[in-house]
C-alpha cells in the first residue's frame, strides 16, 4: 500500500509533523511517500491515496494548487471540492447562511466601497495562512485598517473585516481537530494578533506571521459541551454539503460577546495538526488512511 503525504518544499523540522505519521504508517505495512505538491516528477497516480499534508504554500499559488488536487482526483483526501470550498474565506459565509454561528464578516472585493469600521477590528485577506497580511486595529488606527484594506484589494483579493473578540485575548481560540469525523483531540492557542499593528512576518520560505514560531503558542487542551456540539456541527454540514465526512478537519472556535462559541475558521486543506503534542491522534489518522486505501 503506497501512500503520498503532499508537502511543499520550505518545511522546517518545528513544522514537520509527516515524519511522525510517516513512521506510524510504516508500522501498518504501508509504503509512505512525502513528496512537494508541486514536483513535476510525481506521479501521484501511483498511489493508493494522497493525503495533504503541510503543503502550506498553496494560497501564494492558489489556482495552480486546485489545478493540482483536480489532478490527483478521487484518490486525494481531502477530497479537491472541498479542497477548493475551503481554500477561500468566504466559506464562512456558507456555514452562517446554513445556520452554523461564525464570526460576523465583512467581505470587501476590489473596486467595491470601503465599509464603515467599528470597535475594534481584525482585517485578513479571504485567501490566506499563516497570519499573512493580517492586522488588528483598534478606532484610533482605522486609517492603518483602511490601508491594510486597499493594499489586500490591490492585489486583486478579497479582505475580510471582523471584530476582534476580547475572548481571544482571554481565552484564546479552541482548536477541535477531528480524524475521520471522530473527535481525536483539542487544542488551545493563544492570541496571535498584536494590537494596532499588522502581523509581523518571518522572512524565511513560509513566511508566516512571527508569532505562529513560538513553542508555546499552541497546547493540547479539552473544550466545553457546546465547543464540540459546534465543531460536530460543522463536520455534520461537511458531510452533507460534500457526501461524504472528511479525513481530517480542524475546527477553530471563539466565544463571541454574548459567551457563545462561534467559527473563527474551518481547516480542511492543510491544517496543523500540532501531532508532537497529541501521539495517539498519529496512530489513529494513520489507521484511518490506511483505511480509506484499502478502500480505494
Amino acid at each position: 500500500m503506497r501512500i503520498a503525504l503532499a508537502t511543499y518544499h520550505g518545511i522546517s523540522e518545528q513544522f514537520d509533523e509527516d515524519r511522525l505519521l510517516a513512521e506510524a504508517l510504516r508500522g501498518r505495512g504501508a509504503e509512505p511517500s512525502s513528496l512537494r505538491w508541486d514536483d513535476a516528477d510525481a506521479d501521484w497516480q501511483a498511489f493508493d491515496l494522497v493525503v495533504i499534508r503541510s503543503t502550506w504554500d498553496y494560497t501564494q499559488r492558489l489556482e495552480q494548487y486546485l489545478t493540482w488536487t483536480e489532478s490527483v482526483g478521487e484518490r486525494l483526501r481531502n477530497a479537491p471540492a472541498l479542497v477548493r470550498w475551503n481554500s477561500d474565506k468566504r466559506y464562512l459565509g456558507d456555514l452562517a447562511a446554513a445556520g452554523v454561528p461564525v464570526v460576523p464578516t465583512r467581505y470587501v472585493s476590489p473596486g467595491g466601497p470601503l465599509p464603515a469600521l467599528d470597535g475594534e477590528i481584525a482585517v485578513k485577506p479571504a485567501i490566506s495562512a499563516g497570519g499573512r497580511d493580517t492586522g488588528r486595529f483598534s478606532p484610533p488606527v482605522h486609517d492603518e485598517a483602511r490601508r491594510l484594506i486597499e493594499r489586500i484589494r490591490g492585489g486583486g483579493r478579497t479582505a475580510m473585516v471582523q471584530p476582534y473578540l476580547e475572548s481571544v485575548d482571554r481565552d484564546g481560540e479552541t482548536a477541535l481537530v477531528y480524524i475521520a469525523g471522530e473527535l481525536a483531540h483539542v487544542l488551545r492557542k493563544r492570541a496571535v494578533l498584536a494590537p494596532d499593528q499588522v502581523a509581523p512576518v518571518r522572512d524565511d520560505a513560509l513566511g508566516a506571521a512571527e508569532a505562529m514560531y513560538d513553542p508555546h503558542l499552541v497546547r493540547v487542551s479539552s473544550a466545553e459541551d457546546d465547543e464540540v456540539e459546534l465543531a460536530q456541527e460543522v463536520v455534520d454540514h461537511l458531510r452533507r454539503r460534500f457526501g461524504a465526512i472528511p479525513l481530517i478537519t480542524r475546527v477553530d472556535t471563539v466565544r463571541d460577546g454574548g459567551g457563545l462559541p462561534c467559527v473563527l475558521e474551518l481547516e480542511a486543506v492543510e491544517p496543523h495538526l500540532y501531532l508532537t503534542e497529541a501521539p495517539a491522534t498519529v496512530e489513529r489518522l494513520a489507521d484511518a488512511i490506511v483505511s480509506e486505501a484499502a478502500r480505494k
